[in-house]
């Protein structure tokens, strides 16, 4: 099987998105989906080993496809490695593909092990696809829950509260205080409603204009890594994405160097971002991987520890392939026991809140009974 590799050129000036076949509604409005790429990746190393050439295979894979947006994404690759450009150089300035991507591609082709790269690549995609899904299937029955709780404080704050407040008006009694809370936020439901969803979209449009700036960033990245049980998962969510991504570039020989910048590219939480690009200088002054990492409270023992055997057995790539595949373990754990957790959560709640407007509106009425006994 022959791959023909282009020159590299990495002041290349970058083309214009939207002069190809992909036009600019389209783009705007669509998107390459991970799902996708998994197939991708997946189908053009099948026919990558089969022998079939890169304009073969990407004749195939645009012909499988019913979206003509992708169709078109693969036609206008296909259009420049017939023109001679190597693989990574056709897609490296389409922002349908992200540096991880094109740069671990460059590696292939330089290193003539690009169904590997591919394999891998095909790999990530899957398990961050099923990531996403068991974090949608654990938020899904909350939010589900949450939306239900709303819609009966609506109707019972909105509907069932004044019905009972006129009928105790007529006793011209004086209501306990429980009630009389209860009366006063049926009252100014609405109210208390425009003042949530203000305080919401305020908070929206502060993420949107400060998500760029480290003050923000790191604050926020603080809060959440503080959170009870929550920060201990999405720090192994990050681990996990970081111990793949680290061990995929190292088996396909990449330079640590560049390694840790390529995983640095693609991690987008601030503290891990921050701890690749000040280990990265580290390992520049001479120190190891594993004491580079041990500054960095963000990485665990366990990680340092492996790490520093790794580099005494030249094995890195295979203890981080390992860590990867712990650490999504223990993700895949940790969000079945939030939803295990939850759901007697969420029920309790809801049966809370409508207790506590039920006790609020028959209490006159008990205090009403006491008094007619007497």
């Amino acid at each position: 099987m022959k791959i023909e590799i282009g020159t590299y050129h990495p002041k290349e000036k970058k083309k214009n998105v939207f002069n190809t076949d992909i036009n600019f509604s389209t783009s705007v409005f669509k998107r390459f989906s991970d799902k996708q790429k998994e197939d991708f990746y997946r189908e053009f190393s099948t026919l990558i080993k089969s022998g079939v050439d890169f304009n073969q295979a990407l004749e195939i894979l645009t012909g499988q496809q019913k979206s003509k947006f992708i169709k078109s994404i693969y036609k206008t690759i296909n259009d420049d490695v017939v023109k001679g450009k190597s693989l990574h150089q056709a897609i490296q300035n389409y922002k349908y593909f992200s540096p991880y991507e094109y740069y671990s591609i460059k590696i292939g082709e330089d290193t003539r092990r690009l169904p590997a790269i591919f394999d891998q690549l095909q790999k990530f995609f899957s398990r961050k696809i099923k990531m996403k899904r068991q974090v949608v299937s654990v938020l899904a029955y909350p939010v589900f829950v949450l939306l239900i709780t709303f819609g009966v404080l609506y109707f019972m704050l909105n509907f069932v509260v004044p019905m009972f407040a006129s009928v105790f008006q007529q006793f011209g009694k004086e209501l306990p205080e429980i009630t009389q809370f209860v009366v006063n936020v049926s009252n100014n439901f609405n109210v208390i409603i425009s003042v949530i969803l203000g305080v919401v979209l305020l908070m929206f449009v502060t993420h949107k204009l400060l998500k760029q700036h480290d003050v923000y960033k790191r604050t926020t990245s603080k809060i959440l890594l503080k959170t009870p049980y929550f920060g201990s998962l999405i720090k192994k969510i990050y681990l996990a994405r970081f111990c793949q991504s680290f061990g995929l570039l190292l088996s396909a020989k990449t330079p640590l160097i560049t390694s840790i910048e390529l995983t640095e590219k693609m991690i987008s939480f601030y503290p891990l971002k921050k701890a690749l690009s000040q280990t990265k200088k580290d390992i520049l002054k001479g120190e190891t991987l594993a004491d580079s990492l041990k500054k960095h409270t963000f990485f665990t023992p366990k990680i340092i520890s492996l790490t520093a055997i790794g580099e005494q057995i030249n094995e890195l790539d295979t203890m981080y392939d390992g860590l990867a595949n712990q650490y999504n373990d223990d993700v895949d754990h940790s969000t079945k026991m939030i939803g295990t957790i939850l759901e007697p959560i969420m029920i309790v709640i809801i049966g809370g809140i409508v207790g506590f407007i039920m006790i609020a509106m028959y209490s006159p009425i008990f205090n009403l009974s006491k008094v007619i006994q007497n």
